[in-house]
C-alpha cells in the first residue's frame, strides 16, 4: 500500500498518490493472477457513476493487429479534428503509454489523480492490474469529454475487463492461436471468446478469414442481430500501379470508394488493418462523425506505432576493440523492432522481411515468454538469421536462453549465442553487425520495451526532470 499523503489544507484524512506511488501500487497488483470475468469491473464502475456509459467508443478485439487498427482509427479521426481517446496494452516502458488522447499521453498528474480515484473507490476490494488500468482509462476519458474512445481488449473478449462497454462499433481483427491456456486450444474456442464482445444490434467489422472462426463469429452476430461487415467481401482493397491502393465497399457500406491510399506503417498486412479502420469510420459516419477522403489519406500516412515493424537507423559506437568483423566507415546500425510473439505475427514479420527489406546478414536478438508456442515462433525467424542471440526479457514468465535453444533443430543451434541479459545481448549483436546488415529485435514486447528504450529513449517525457 502506498504511503498516504494529505491534501494541502486538508484535515479530513483524504489522501492522494504521487505519480510514482500510483505506478508502484499498480505494479503491486501483478501479484494477483490473471482473472477473467466482469464482476469486479461492474462492481467498481457502479461505485464511480458508470464512466463507461458517459463515453462513445469503438471496441477492438483480435489475436493480432488490434493496436494497428486502433491507432489507424485514432489518427484518421484526429486528422478530421476530433479528440479521440485510445486505451491499449501492454506498454513498452512507461505505463502512461496505455492512455492517450490523439497523440498526447496521459500526464503524470492525470494518471495520479485518476489512480487515486480508483484506489479510494475500491477500498479493501482487490482487482487485477488490467482491471485497474481499464478503470483508470474509463475515468480519464469520461472526465476529458473526448469525442470517441477506441478501447482495445487485453485478452480474449467475452470475459475481458473492457467488455463492460456498449460500443458504437465492434471490431474483431482476426483469430489465430495465442493464449491457449486462457482462451482454449482450438480456433473455434478462441473465436468464441473474441466474439463475446459482439453486442445486441451493434455492427461488427472483422477480418476473420479462417472458415471455422468466421462461422463462430457469424453465428454470434446472428444471435445478437448485429450487422457484420467482412473484409474481402463487404469491403476490400485494390492495388494500383503506382504503389498505392484504393478502398472499396459493397452496397452494405454505400458503395464507397477511397483512392490514392498509402500506409505509413510497413508490412503488406497493414492494408488489411487500415481497411478495417476505414470501414469503422464509414459506420461512424452514420453516427454523426464527419471526415473527408483527404483526412483518411493523410491519417494513414501519419500512423506510427512504436515497436511494430519499426525501422531505425542509428549511429553506432563501434571501435577498434569491438568483437566481430571490420565495420564500414559510415558507422551506422540498422534495426527492425517488432513485437511479433505468436505464430501469426511471426509469419507476417517473416513475409515483410523477405519482401520489403534488403540486407547482407540478418542478426536477430530474440526473447520470448515461456507460455508461447516457442517452436512455431522462433524457428521461422532463425531460418532467416545468420546469427541468433537468445536472451531473457524481464518478467516471471520469461523463457531463459537455454530453454529457447532447445526447441531449435541442431543446424540452427550452431548459429546461436546465449546471453541472458538483454542489453548485453544487444551490444554483442551490434558488435557483429556491419552497415549492410540488419539487426532484428523481436519475440516479446517486454524485450522490445527494454531495448527500444535503450536505443532511442522513452516514448513519453519524464515530467519530473
Amino acid at each position: 500500500m502506498p504511503e498516504r499523503i494529505a491534501y494541502v489544507n486538508s484535515g479530513n484524512g483524504e489522501y492522494k498518490l504521487k505519480f510514482q506511488e500510483a505506478w508502484d501500487y499498480l505494479d503491486s497488483l501483478q501479484q494477483h493472477k490473471l482473472k477473467l470475468g466482469l464482476e469486479a469491473m461492474e462492481s467498481f464502475l457502479d461505485k464511480v457513476a458508470r464512466p463507461d456509459r458517459k463515453i462513445r467508443c469503438v471496441h477492438v478485439a483480435g489475436t493480432n493487429g488490434k493496436g494497428s487498427v486502433s491507432i489507424n482509427i485514432v489518427t484518421m479521426l484526429a486528422k478530421a479534428g476530433y479528440r479521440v481517446g485510445l486505451f491499449t496494452s501492454p506498454h513498452l516502458s512507461s505505463v502512461r503509454e496505455r492512455f492517450r488522447i490523439n497523440d498526447q499521453f496521459i500526464s503524470e498528474e492525470e494518471f495520479a489523480h485518476n489512480a487515486t480515484q480508483v484506489h479510494q473507490a475500491l477500498g479493501e476490494e482487490k482487482i487485477t492490474y488490467f482491471e485497474f488500468t481499464t478503470a483508470l482509462a474509463l475515468l480519464w476519458f469520461a472526465e476529458s469529454a473526448v469525442d470517441l474512445v477506441v478501447l482495445e481488449t487485453g485478452l480474449g473478449g467475452r470475459l475481458d475487463a473492457t467488455n463492460v462497454v456498449t460500443p458504437l462499433v465492434s471490431v474483431i481483427t482476426n483469430v489465430s492461436m495465442d493464449h491457449e491456456a486462457y482462451l482454449g486450444d482450438t480456433l473455434s474456442s478462441i473465436a468464441f471468446e473474441k466474439a463475446g464482445i459482439i453486442k445486441k444490434g451493434v455492427p461488427l467489422v472483422t477480418g476473420v478469414d479462417d472458415e471455422v472462426s468466421r462461422e463462430v463469429v457469424t453465428q454470434r452476430c446472428r444471435q445478437m442481430e448485429a450487422p457484420m461487415y467482412l473484409f474481402g467481401s463487404d469491403f476490400w482493397v485494390i492495388n494500383d500501379s503506382s504503389g498505392g491502393w484504393s478502398w472499396h465497399s459493397s452496397p452494405q457500406l454505400d458503395n464507397r470508394v477511397c483512392t490514392d491510399l498509402r500506409c505509413g506503417m510497413k508490412g503488406d498486412y497493414q492494408q488489411a488493418n487500415s481497411s478495417l479502420a476505414i470501414a469503422v469510420l464509414e459506420l461512424l459516419r452514420g453516427k454523426g462523425f464527419h471526415f473527408t477522403d483527404e483526412d483518411i489519406r493523410q491519417g494513414l500516412l501519419g500512423v506510427h506505432w512504436p515497436g511494430r515493424l519499426e525501422y531505425l537507423t542509428l549511429p553506432g559506437n563501434k571501435n577498434d576493440t569491438a568483437e566481430g568483423p571490420e565495420h564500414q566507415d559510415d558507422n551506422i546500425y540498422r534495426y527492425i523492432i517488432d513485437g511479433a510473439h505468436n505464430p501469426a505475427g511471426v509469419e507476417s514479420l517473416v513475409r515483410t522481411l523477405k519482401k520489403e527489406y534488403s540486407y547482407k546478414r540478418l542478426i536477430v536478438v530474440w526473447g520470448s515468454m515461456e507460455d508461447k508456442d516457442l517452436r512455431q515462433t522462433i524457428v521461422p525467424v532463425a531460418e532467416m538469421a545468420s546469427l541468433l542471440v537468445l536472451t531473457k526479457p524481464q518478467g516471471e514468465r520469461a523463457a531463459g536462453p537455454d530453454m529457447l535453444v532447445e526447441v531449435l533443430p541442431e543446424k540452427l543451434q550452431r548459429i546461436c549465442r546465449l546471453i541472458a541479459e538483454p542489453k548485453e545481448a544487444l551490444r554483442f549483436a551490434e558488435a557483429q553487425a556491419a552497415a549492410d546488415d540488419l539487426i532484428l529485435i523481436a519475440g516479446s514486447l517486454y524485450l522490445i520495451g527494454e531495448l527500444r528504450c535503450n536505443l532511442v529513449g522513452e516514448l513519453v517525457d519524464d515530467e519530473r526532470n
